[in-house]
C-alpha cells in the first residue's frame, strides 16, 4: 500500500505514559508533537498533575471520524484496550523518561 498523498491531514490516537504514577492517557489529535509538549507543559487540566508524560504508542488516520472511532473503542470498550495493551506490554515496561524524541519531518 503506498503512503497517504501528502495533501492530506493525519490524525493520530495516541497513548501516553505518566512517569510520575505509570497510568496511561488516550486522546486524538491532528499535531502529536505540539499536543504531547502542551501536556508536558501543563495547559492540558485534566491531566496537569501526573506530568510529565511519554508517547508510549500511536496511530495515524487520514479521516477524523475513524481518529475518533478508534479513539473512542480504546476509551470505552475494554477489548480494544486490553489487546492494544497486551499488543505493546513490553512497551509499557520499558519507556525511561526521555526516551522517545518526536522530531519535525
Amino acid at each position: 500500500m503506498s503512503p497517504a498523498p501528502s495533501k492530506y491531514s493525519m490524525y493520530q490516537v495516541h497513548l501516553l505514559k505518566s512517569q510520575k504514577n505509570n497510568s496511561l492517557y488516550i486522546g486524538y489529535t491532528k499535531d502529536i508533537k505540539q499536543r504531547l509538549e502542551k501536556h508536558n507543559a501543563g495547559l492540558v487540566e485534566y491531566i496537569r498533575k501526573y506530568l510529565p508524560w511519554t508517547l508510549i504508542y500511536y496511530e495515524s488516520f487520514i479521516s477524523l471520524e475513524d481518529a475518533k472511532k478508534r479513539e473512542k473503542s480504546l476509551k470505552y470498550f475494554g477489548k480494544a484496550y486490553s489487546q492494544l495493551k497486551n499488543r505493546i506490554s513490553s512497551s509499557l515496561k520499558k519507556v525511561e523518561p526521555c526516551s522517545v524524541v518526536l522530531r519535525d519531518e
